[in-house]
């Protein structure tokens, strides 16, 4: 689901709840490969890189005129359902 600006403030609620799930699942899924020994190099940067790529994302959009929480958590949240959708196929 893509949430933008002109998203009403219910859909707060409902794009946490979906951030908690797909990030749950993620870790999950990551720590089973970790403990299996399956987690590539590529997955680990992967970790790494893409933190630090929603940390700018979410501070940018602090820092824009008429920021909203909906737009910090929105690189959070579209990381984390993509990353549970890619890992399912694995």
């Amino acid at each position: 689901m893509k949430y933008n600006k002109k998203s009403s403030p219910a859909v707060l609620p409902f794009m946490v709840a979906e951030l908690a799930l797909a990030s749950w699942e993620t870790v999950l899924r990551r720590s089973l490969m970790i403990a299996q020994g399956n987690c590539s190099t590529t997955e680990y940067q992967r970790m790494v890189l893409e933190k630090t790529r929603a940390v700018q994302l979410s501070a940018l959009a602090l820092a824009a005129p008429g920021a909203d929480v909906t737009a910090a958590l929105a690189p959070w949240h579209s990381r984390a359902v993509a990353n549970a959708k890619r890992l399912r196929r694995k």
